[in-house]
């Protein structure tokens, strides 16, 4: 029998209204939004009534959305099902180390809450954006990202699309560059240049963060953004370093199938991590839970 993994959305993901089936559906998930609210009040409210404006402050969206995605994991575990293996897309890593009891769910809002607070902050000292690129491989946007100063690739999501981060303006000038080479550049609904040398302060604050969280050993493997293996001992270090380095999230996915995972749960609002799987790998199965119809299919 092959293995169950539990992929967490990153930012992007965000939707008004998101997790509030769950709340009222099941007691697991209600004891998460619960538990949010009491060390962030509002996170409910914002989560289930805020507008998409709200949600799209990095400060907002982190614990936000990680709220949702622990709720829904808990209503998971709640039916009988739960992961064999995990991983989480950026943000949605502190959603998957969490799951698997790396940090507690208080321990894990609190850094999340740290770390958007971090990354809005890196977001402001710079006037940056971040692009998702299409029909060109890995190499050739390498080649056109050397071509300037401040724009790097950061996102290796799927074949045929790779996410890019940097200055504002040279972004709109790369863009044309990729149109040039047969590409398209897709401006993403995200604050900053995530995953780049960008976010170096905020890499080096929530270093700081972590020292104040004990981390545990992982219940299940979780599988590194920036390795693209399971976490080891250096769980503090590999976390720093997500923030300020690229998303290895194709080499992830391989992995994990290498390793025995034919089955993917997307753990939270849109279908953006089971879409690319599908293109990495086309033989696996493949879920989407955001709301509760969806469990309800699923346990079917």
């Amino acid at each position: 029998m092959g293995k169950i993994v539990f992929v967490f959305a990153g930012q992007g993901a965000q939707a008004p209204g998101m997790g509030k089936g769950f709340y009222e559906s099941s007691e697991a998930a209600r004891a998460v939004f619960d538990a949010a609210d009491h060390i962030r009040p509002g996170t409910s409210r914002m989560c289930f009534d805020g507008t998409e404006e709200e949600l799209q402050e990095t400060r907002n969206t982190q614990p936000c959305l990680f709220t949702v995605e622990m709720a829904i994991a808990a209503a998971l575990r709640e039916a009988g099902i739960q992961a064999d293996m995990t991983a989480g897309f950026s943000l949605g890593e502190l959603s998957a180390l969490t799951y698997a009891g790396v940090m507690s769910l208080e321990d894990g809002l609190q850094a999340v809450m740290k770390r958007g607070e971090l990354m809005q902050e890196a977001s402001l000292a710079h006037e940056t954006s971040m692009a998702a690129i299409i029909k060109l491989s890995n190499d050739e946007i390498r080649t056109i990202c050397s071509e300037f100063e401040h724009v790097y690739p950061v996102n290796f999501n799927c074949p045929g699309q790779t996410s890019v981060s940097g200055d504002a303006q040279e972004m709109l000038v790369f863009a044309d560059r990729v149109k040039d080479a047969g590409g398209r550049a897709r401006f993403l609904k995200v604050s900053g240049a995530f995953h780049s040398p960008y976010m170096k302060t905020a890499a080096e604050g929530f270093g700081a963060v972590l020292d104040g969280i004990t981390l545990s050993e992982p219940s299940v493997p979780v599988y590194s953004n920036c390795t693209a293996n399971p976490y080891t001992k250096e769980i503090r270090d590999t976390l720093v370093s997500q923030i300020d380095h690229p998303v290895q999230w194709e080499v992830i996915i391989r992995n994990m199938i290498a390793e025995g995972a034919d089955t993917f749960v997307e753990i939270g609002p849109g279908k953006t991590l089971t879409g690319l799987i599908k293109r990495i790998n086309g033989d696996v199965k493949l879920y989407n839970v955001a709301v509760p119809e969806d469990l309800e299919a699923l346990v079917r």
